[in-house]
């Protein structure tokens, strides 16, 4: 559909310069060489853009990855709510502790 509305539109822009520039009788030819040569240049770039390889996809980059988790045969910390006092009152909070 691209190539089709691409088509259309060189065909739309040669018919409106070909209206706007008349060619006058003994200009040896100069305007059908112009015309020729434009035609000639659209192919060369448009066959080379269209022949032009997609971008290429590169993946993420080398990572280090650790060693996996290790076996524990119980969970060596654990959370308990402790009470404090804080200088005004008894709070409550919790802390970690670990064996």
């Amino acid at each position: 559909m691209k190539k089709i509305v691409l088509a259309a539109a060189a065909a739309a822009t040669l018919a409106a310069s070909a209206i706007a520039a008349p060619a006058h009788a003994g200009d040896g030819g100069a305007v059908a060489a112009g015309v020729l040569g434009g035609l000639a240049a659209g192919a060369i770039i448009g066959g080379a853009v269209a022949s032009a390889p997609p971008p290429a996809y590169y993946g993420p980059g080398p990572a280090y990855y650790g060693p996996g988790p290790a076996y524990v045969a119980g969970p060596p910390c654990f959370w308990r709510r402790e009470r404090f006092w804080d200088g005004y009152g008894w709070r409550v909070r919790r802390i970690q502790v670990c064996q």
